[in-house]
């Protein structure tokens, strides 16, 4: 089975994480591929709360997406995802991308929902129909769920543990969404096990947010649900594959 781990950072400016350190893990753990972010240091300073873009950023972000860019085009497992910002650069995703990475933390810099770009930026990822992982607020994910009004996927990394908690979001409805799915990465096995109880098989995707989730280790707690083989297979490979177009 040609398993794919949906959640991955990968990049050489500011983290030593190339993809030879990926695929290393990747062949350890048996998996065949995998969904690439850049990471968060190569796209902002994150220890900034008042962070000023200017152009060395700029450049910075460019030349992280386009190393990961770079990658897919050669290797047909491996899944670039636009890691976007507050410049919006709608034009870069007719590049290919197969989704879009939209993250923040509460200590950090802010996106700016009100800016005209931001409209633009996403209408553009609704007319592509490319999924978004978005780590945010709690509020701020309920807004922007609420703002996307099912017209894309919205993933939600760690079963919501960075996005306000797995009960908060539950009890606030957001995965009662139909095209709200959530990633396993860093959860519980309990969390994974209530999640797909209520909700299924087909809104579960593997990922182990490396380097901070080892892949070996991530995959074993998903081999530890005991699931029958078709749910299996949705949550490390069908769910991903769809999402992005490539099933």
């Amino acid at each position: 089975m040609k398993i794919i781990d949906s959640h991955m950072h990968c990049g050489i400016q500011n983290s030593e994480l190339p993809i030879e350190l990926i695929r290393a893990y990747l062949d350890r753990a048996g998996i065949k591929g995998a969904c690439l972010y850049p990471p968060v240091e190569d796209i902002y300073d994150r220890y900034d709360a008042h962070f000023e873009d200017n152009a060395r950023w700029v450049a910075c972000r460019q030349m992280a997406n386009d190393y990961l860019l770079a990658i897919q085009q050669r290797d047909p497992d491996i899944h670039a995802y636009y890691f976007v910002w507050n410049d919006f650069r709608k034009g870069e995703l007719k590049r290919g991308y197969r989704g879009i990475k939209w993250h923040r933390h509460d200590y950090e810099p802010v996106y700016h929902y009100d800016d005209p770009a931001c409209e633009a930026f996403l209408e553009e990822v609704f007319r592509l129909q490319l999924p978004v992982v978005l780590e945010e607020s709690f509020q701020n994910t309920r807004y922007f769920i609420g703002r996307v009004a099912g017209r894309v996927p919205v993933i939600i990394p760690h079963l919501g543990g960075l996005n306000g908690g797995f009960d908060a979001l539950l009890e606030a409805g957001v995965w009662d969404g139909e095209t709200v799915y959530a990633d396993t990465a860093l959860a519980s096995t309990r969390e994974m096990e209530r999640f797909l109880k209520r909700y299924g098989s087909r809104k579960l995707l593997f990922g182990s947010d490396f380097p901070f989730g080892i892949p070996t280790s991530e995959l074993s707690k998903v081999r530890s649900l005991g699931l029958k083989d078709e749910d299996f297979e949705n949550v490390v490979r069908r769910n991903v594959l769809r999402l992005i177009g490539q099933e």
